[in-house]
């Protein structure tokens, strides 16, 4: 062989392992029947999100979802779970380029999103809730209350379904406040800069449970909206669309733990009581709202 031919193999080969490189994360090894790219090994990302997924002092990963994986995977029989912290809004781009198999976020199901993954069944169905002064003294009830009250603003997180819901209710924009954490909606209640602060009921019920609720109360009772625009706030697990018998399994195994006493007091320890079980809802009905 001449020193042009020698070359030109190990080119040729470079090339090769480099395609080869490129493509292993969304290889499948051939000994998993569920599809995973190494045998026993499951790759779940998750974001900081508490109560759905955050850090203890440790560094273990806990939330409602990260703690139901856990339970889905050891009925699945697979060892080892690896842990993958991204941004939230990276999640799926991680999910489709192969970097994790699985999300575990409290990740809501919606029909933009259904376009990139495949989500299991709903795990859960969040309520909305409201953040009041002591003995609520503006009577508020539910977003109807605050709404039609031109004396009372409401605190809203940018960017949550609870803005969006009350960004349709309001006739004046200036009832909101928007706030960038829990605890700035917290204290503008306490403060008098707002009447109310709404937020899901878990998270609500979460700072209660954290003893981080100040001077505030939630509101209550405390009547849900009516939502035009059909199911919403229902979360699940996500997978990538070809992950079929990876989804299926996990389907199959979730079915007979959530809803289950287990699961039920599991997920109470993050602020989730009975009112958030997904029911009898199935996917393919929250994505034809």
């Amino acid at each position: 062989m001449n020193r042009a031919s020698f070359v030109g193999l190990l080119l040729a080969a470079a090339l090769v392992l480099g395609l080869a490189v490129a493509v292993w994360p969304r290889t499948e090894h051939p000994d998993s029947p569920l599809g995973l790219r190494e045998p026993g090994v499951i790759r779940i990302g998750y974001a900081i999100e508490a109560p759905y997924a955050y850090l203890r002092a440790n560094g273990d990963v806990t939330g409602e979802s990260p703690e139901v994986a856990r339970r889905i995977v050891a009925r699945l029989g697979i060892p080892h779970i690896e842990w993958r912290l991204a941004e939230f809004s990276e999640l799926i781009s991680d999910l489709e380029d192969g970097r994790i198999d699985v999300i575990a976020a409290g990740m809501f199901i919606t029909p933009e999103r259904a376009h990139r993954v495949a989500f299991s069944e709903p795990t859960f169905h969040v309520r909305e809730g409201l953040l009041v002064n002591p003995g609520n003294p503006h009577a508020l009830h539910s977003y109807a209350d605050a709404v039609h009250n031109r004396l009372v603003k409401i605190a809203v997180l940018s960017g949550s379904i609870e803005e969006a819901q009350l960004a349709a209710l309001v006739r004046d924009p200036a009832q909101l406040t928007h706030v960038p954490d829990a605890r700035t909606g917290r204290i503008a209640v306490e403060t008098g800069a707002v009447q109310g602060f709404a937020l899901s009921l878990p998270s609500l019920r979460w700072l209660a449970l954290l003893h981080e609720l100040g001077h505030t109360e939630i509101a209550a009772p405390f009547t849900q909206p009516d939502i035009p625009q059909g199911r919403i706030g229902y979360g699940a697990f996500a997978f990538r669309k070809d992950d079929t018998h990876l989804q299926a399994a996990w389907n199959a195994a979730q079915a007979g733990y959530v809803g289950s006493l287990e699961h039920r007091t599991l997920v109470s320890a993050f602020g989730f009581d009975d009112g958030e079980l997904p029911g009898t809802v199935r996917t393919r009905e929250v994505l034809a709202r």
